[in-house]
């Protein structure tokens, strides 16, 4: 088990390297075909020369052909510089390094909704079926799916942050519980349509479990309704939540972007935002990177976790 669980880990890691590369290459290349000019969007209104302005470009490689643009940033990179930000002509990382710890935060909130209340939710409504649990569980997710990130942080910023005035509206906090106080509204918002996918899955899978020979058997054995529940319902139905688990990273990585933008939120989304409203390349280069990476990582964790999950699955063909 753990020679193929390695060997997973390295076929991925090789596979994810010609992926990241191309997704770096084509927001590089959407960048490059945006209108307006990077150096405008530096100066501002402010006055500038030829002289000043071809200087900029310079330091940028601006007036290099867009290929050579790429492979020197990509150079940078493999050395492990992001390079500078056009605007703030800082380092990106450390810009970006700034900015990550709320996203996690945000993102690790989220997750533990999505996770606790989605597969809960999705095994109750499977347990319960055609209640009126499974009813309300099938309407939310329904509603959940159908309502995209920032029209759902809208709708719970102004009920409960304007109306009701439980939550605050905007900003990050300061300290532990203050900061857990502020993202509570955006970790719900983030986590709501995500959660709903994992509630339809998750009681689908519940259901077909709940079907199957193995679980007749068990019940003639005479094991316990709990037993037969952990030991084998749940554990064979996390299988396909796990499959869908990819969906659920990506979905957390897009909707962060405008649940922060939604809740002014100084993270990585708004970082995102702000970068590509002034065209500051290097920065857009660099969150979308890690963005990248981050779904590649949390993509190859899933991976992993199936062996966890059910040890008869294995990778590459080994029945070792």
């Amino acid at each position: 088990m753990p020679s193929a669980v390695l060997r997973l880990v390295l076929v991925r890691l090789a596979q994810a390297v010609p992926l990241l590369v191309a997704i770096t290459f084509a927001v590089f290349a959407l960048v490059y075909l945006a209108p307006g000019d990077p150096v405008r969007a530096l100066l501002g209104a402010r006055a500038s020369t030829p002289e000043t302005v071809a200087a900029i470009r310079d330091r940028y490689n601006l007036d290099d052909p867009f290929v050579v643009q790429y492979l020197k940033w990509l150079w940078q990179v493999l050395h492990g510089d992001l390079g500078r930000s056009i605007v703030g002509n800082r380092k990106v990382l450390n810009v970006i390094l700034e900015r990550m710890g709320l996203s996690l935060v945000l993102a690790g909130i989220s997750s533990l909704i999505v996770l606790l209340v989605g597969i809960g939710l999705g095994a109750l409504a499977a347990l319960r079926r055609g209640g009126w649990i499974d009813r309300g569980s099938v309407t939310l997710g329904v509603v959940g799916i159908s309502s995209p990130a920032f029209v759902t942080g809208i709708f719970l910023l102004y009920v409960f942050g304007v109306v009701l005035d439980w939550f605050p509206v905007y900003g990050a906090g300061d300290g532990v519980l203050d900061r857990l106080w502020h993202l509570t509204l955006p970790a719900l918002a983030l986590a709501f349509s995500v959660m709903a996918i994992v509630v339809k899955i998750t009681r689908a899978a519940m259901i077909e479990a709940l079907s199957k020979d193995y679980v007749t058997f068990a019940r003639a054995r005479g094991l316990s309704s709990r037993r037969i529940l952990f030991n084998y319902v749940l554990r064979n139905a996390l299988i396909p939540v796990t499959t869908a688990a990819g969906l659920v990273v990506v979905g957390l990585v897009a909707g962060s972007i405008y649940v922060e933008a939604t809740f002014a939120l100084p993270g990585l989304g708004t970082l995102t935002v702000d970068a590509v409203s002034k065209r500051d390349i290097p920065l857009i280069q660099g969150t979308a990177l890690v963005f990248s990476v981050f779904v590649v990582v949390a993509n190859l964790v899933i991976d992993v976790l199936y062996t966890l999950i059910d040890p008869r699955i294995r990778y590459g063909g080994s029945k070792s």
